[in-house]
Protein backbone atom coordinates (compact mmCIF):
# COMPACT_ATOMS: atom_id res chain seq x y z
CA UNK A 1 0.00 0.00 0.00
CA UNK A 2 1.49 3.47 -1.16
CA UNK A 3 2.54 6.37 1.93
CA UNK A 4 0.50 9.23 2.18
CA UNK A 5 1.64 12.80 2.84
CA UNK A 6 -0.13 15.24 4.43
CA UNK A 7 -2.15 16.63 1.37
CA UNK A 8 -3.13 12.55 0.70
CA UNK A 9 -1.65 11.89 -2.39
CA UNK A 10 -0.05 8.62 -2.85
CA UNK A 11 3.62 8.27 -2.72
CA UNK A 12 4.91 4.84 -4.25
CA UNK A 13 6.86 2.94 -2.08
CA UNK A 14 10.93 1.19 -2.58
CA UNK A 15 11.26 3.41 -5.73
CA UNK A 16 14.67 4.81 -5.63
CA UNK A 17 15.16 8.11 -6.16
CA UNK A 18 18.49 8.20 -8.25
CA UNK A 19 18.09 5.47 -11.11
CA UNK A 20 21.39 5.19 -12.52
CA UNK A 21 21.95 3.85 -15.59
CA UNK A 22 22.91 -0.12 -15.73
CA UNK A 23 25.74 -0.21 -18.30
CA UNK A 24 26.05 -3.80 -17.94
CA UNK A 25 23.08 -4.15 -19.99
CA UNK A 26 24.65 -2.26 -22.26
CA UNK A 27 28.00 -4.15 -22.19
CA UNK A 28 26.28 -7.28 -24.07
CA UNK A 29 26.18 -5.18 -27.53
CA UNK A 30 28.92 -3.16 -26.84
CA UNK A 31 31.18 -6.48 -26.06
CA UNK A 32 30.04 -7.59 -29.51
CA UNK A 33 31.42 -4.17 -31.66
CA UNK A 34 34.49 -3.48 -29.80
CA UNK A 35 35.68 -6.96 -30.50
CA UNK A 36 34.59 -6.97 -34.03
CA UNK A 37 35.67 -3.83 -34.93
CA UNK A 38 39.64 -4.41 -32.77
CA UNK A 39 39.29 -7.97 -34.59
CA UNK A 40 38.84 -6.35 -38.10
CA UNK A 41 41.35 -3.71 -37.42
CA UNK A 42 43.72 -6.35 -36.09
CA UNK A 43 43.59 -9.28 -38.04
CA UNK A 44 43.54 -7.48 -41.36
CA UNK A 45 45.91 -4.92 -40.91
CA UNK A 46 48.32 -7.88 -39.64
CA UNK A 47 47.59 -9.83 -42.80
CA UNK A 48 48.43 -7.09 -45.25
CA UNK A 49 51.33 -6.35 -43.06
CA UNK A 50 52.94 -10.21 -42.75
CA UNK A 51 52.57 -10.11 -46.76
CA UNK A 52 54.10 -6.16 -46.97
CA UNK A 53 56.77 -7.73 -45.07
CA UNK A 54 57.73 -9.80 -48.22
CA UNK A 55 56.04 -8.08 -51.17
CA UNK A 56 55.99 -4.69 -52.07
CA UNK A 57 53.15 -4.91 -54.72
CA UNK A 58 50.76 -3.01 -53.44
CA UNK A 59 47.38 -4.79 -55.31
CA UNK A 60 48.88 -8.09 -53.55
CA UNK A 61 48.81 -6.30 -50.23
CA UNK A 62 44.94 -5.29 -50.52
CA UNK A 63 43.78 -8.41 -52.35
CA UNK A 64 45.43 -10.20 -48.74
CA UNK A 65 43.21 -7.72 -47.12
CA UNK A 66 40.48 -7.85 -48.68
CA UNK A 67 40.33 -11.47 -48.31
CA UNK A 68 40.91 -11.01 -44.82
CA UNK A 69 37.96 -8.78 -44.53
CA UNK A 70 35.36 -11.46 -46.24
CA UNK A 71 36.53 -14.45 -44.15
CA UNK A 72 36.76 -12.64 -41.14
CA UNK A 73 33.34 -10.92 -41.03
CA UNK A 74 31.86 -14.63 -41.96
CA UNK A 75 33.78 -15.83 -39.44
CA UNK A 76 32.65 -13.35 -36.90
CA UNK A 77 29.10 -13.75 -37.76
CA UNK A 78 28.82 -17.45 -37.50
CA UNK A 79 30.41 -17.75 -34.45
CA UNK A 80 28.44 -15.09 -32.63
CA UNK A 81 25.76 -16.80 -34.21
CA UNK A 82 26.20 -19.81 -32.91
CA UNK A 83 27.29 -18.65 -29.60
CA UNK A 84 24.11 -16.51 -29.12
CA UNK A 85 22.16 -19.50 -30.31
CA UNK A 86 23.62 -21.73 -27.52
CA UNK A 87 22.95 -18.90 -24.87
CA UNK A 88 19.31 -18.91 -26.22
CA UNK A 89 18.78 -22.22 -25.95
CA UNK A 90 20.17 -22.30 -22.46
CA UNK A 91 18.06 -19.77 -21.06
CA UNK A 92 14.93 -20.77 -22.85
CA UNK A 93 15.39 -24.03 -21.38
CA UNK A 94 15.87 -22.36 -17.76
CA UNK A 95 12.82 -20.57 -18.26
CA UNK A 96 10.81 -23.95 -19.33
CA UNK A 97 12.11 -25.56 -15.93
CA UNK A 98 11.07 -22.81 -13.95
CA UNK A 99 7.40 -22.39 -15.16
CA UNK A 100 7.22 -26.34 -14.37
CA UNK A 101 8.71 -25.92 -11.15
CA UNK A 102 6.27 -22.77 -10.24
CA UNK A 103 8.75 -20.45 -9.79
CA UNK A 104 8.59 -17.00 -10.83
CA UNK A 105 11.14 -16.39 -13.34
CA UNK A 106 11.87 -12.61 -14.36
CA UNK A 107 10.54 -11.27 -17.83
CA UNK A 108 14.19 -10.13 -19.44
CA UNK A 109 15.03 -9.40 -23.25
CA UNK A 110 15.86 -12.68 -25.24
CA UNK A 111 19.66 -12.36 -26.98
CA UNK A 112 19.24 -12.18 -30.54
CA UNK A 113 21.20 -14.97 -32.50
CA UNK A 114 21.03 -12.76 -36.23
CA UNK A 115 21.09 -9.37 -34.56
CA UNK A 116 24.37 -10.33 -33.08
CA UNK A 117 25.76 -11.91 -35.56
CA UNK A 118 25.04 -9.04 -38.28
CA UNK A 119 26.37 -6.44 -35.42
CA UNK A 120 29.34 -8.58 -34.93
CA UNK A 121 30.01 -9.11 -38.89
CA UNK A 122 29.12 -4.84 -39.50
CA UNK A 123 32.13 -4.02 -36.76
CA UNK A 124 34.65 -5.86 -38.04
CA UNK A 125 33.73 -4.88 -41.65
CA UNK A 126 33.99 -1.62 -40.33
CA UNK A 127 37.76 -2.16 -38.86
CA UNK A 128 38.96 -4.11 -41.48
CA UNK A 129 38.01 -1.04 -44.07
CA UNK A 130 40.57 1.26 -42.03
CA UNK A 131 44.36 -0.40 -43.04
CA UNK A 132 42.52 -1.15 -46.62
CA UNK A 133 41.52 2.64 -47.18
CA UNK A 134 45.37 3.15 -45.61
CA UNK A 135 47.41 1.06 -48.18
CA UNK A 136 44.75 1.84 -51.80
CA UNK A 137 46.59 5.26 -52.42
CA UNK A 138 50.11 4.93 -51.60
CA UNK A 139 52.88 3.73 -54.32
CA UNK A 140 55.58 3.67 -51.97
CA UNK A 141 56.08 0.46 -50.38
CA UNK A 142 57.96 1.84 -47.20
CA UNK A 143 55.24 5.12 -47.08
CA UNK A 144 52.54 2.58 -47.17
CA UNK A 145 53.63 0.14 -44.47
CA UNK A 146 53.87 3.16 -41.95
CA UNK A 147 50.87 4.73 -43.51
CA UNK A 148 49.09 1.75 -42.49
CA UNK A 149 50.49 1.26 -38.86
CA UNK A 150 49.31 5.27 -38.38
CA UNK A 151 45.92 4.83 -39.58
CA UNK A 152 45.66 1.39 -37.34
CA UNK A 153 46.97 3.08 -34.37
CA UNK A 154 44.74 5.71 -34.49
CA UNK A 155 41.58 3.79 -34.95
CA UNK A 156 42.77 1.80 -32.41
CA UNK A 157 42.99 4.57 -29.78
CA UNK A 158 39.28 5.53 -31.46
CA UNK A 159 38.25 2.14 -30.76
CA UNK A 160 39.49 2.29 -26.97
CA UNK A 161 38.23 5.52 -26.24
CA UNK A 162 34.69 4.29 -27.16
CA UNK A 163 34.54 1.41 -25.47
CA UNK A 164 35.46 3.11 -22.98
CA UNK A 165 33.22 6.06 -22.91
CA UNK A 166 30.11 4.05 -23.49
CA UNK A 167 30.98 1.40 -21.02
CA UNK A 168 32.17 4.32 -18.08
CA UNK A 169 35.66 2.19 -17.57
CA UNK A 170 39.24 4.12 -17.52
CA UNK A 171 39.78 5.61 -20.88
CA UNK A 172 43.75 5.43 -20.94
CA UNK A 173 43.63 1.52 -19.99
CA UNK A 174 41.36 1.22 -22.13
CA UNK A 175 43.31 2.48 -24.87
CA UNK A 176 46.66 1.17 -23.71
CA UNK A 177 45.41 -2.56 -23.92
CA UNK A 178 43.86 -1.95 -27.73
CA UNK A 179 47.19 -0.30 -29.11
CA UNK A 180 49.40 -2.47 -27.21
CA UNK A 181 47.83 -5.40 -28.14
CA UNK A 182 47.28 -4.42 -31.86
CA UNK A 183 50.94 -2.98 -32.28
CA UNK A 184 51.86 -6.51 -30.73
CA UNK A 185 49.86 -8.87 -33.53
CA UNK A 186 51.39 -6.39 -36.53
CA UNK A 187 54.86 -6.68 -35.16
CA UNK A 188 54.74 -10.41 -35.07
CA UNK A 189 52.99 -11.12 -38.29
CA UNK A 190 55.22 -9.04 -39.63
CA UNK A 191 58.70 -9.98 -38.41
CA UNK A 192 57.91 -13.72 -38.79
CA UNK A 193 56.29 -13.48 -41.77
CA UNK A 194 59.74 -11.87 -43.16
CA UNK A 195 61.94 -14.16 -41.13
CA UNK A 196 60.33 -17.25 -43.13
CA UNK A 197 60.50 -15.21 -46.76
CA UNK A 198 64.02 -14.66 -46.34
CA UNK A 199 64.54 -18.40 -45.47
CA UNK A 200 63.53 -19.44 -48.89
CA UNK A 201 60.53 -21.18 -47.90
Amino acid sequence: MAAQNDFSIPIPENKPIDEGFDYSQRGQWLRAAVLGANDGLVSVASLMMGIGAIKHDVKAMILTGFAGLVAGACSMAIGEFVSVSSQLDIEVSQMKRNVVSNEESEVKKMPNPMQAAAASAVAFTFGAIVPLLAASFIVNHKVRLVVVVAAVTFALAVFGWLGAFLGRTHVVKSCLRVLVGGWMAMAITFGLTKLIGSSGL
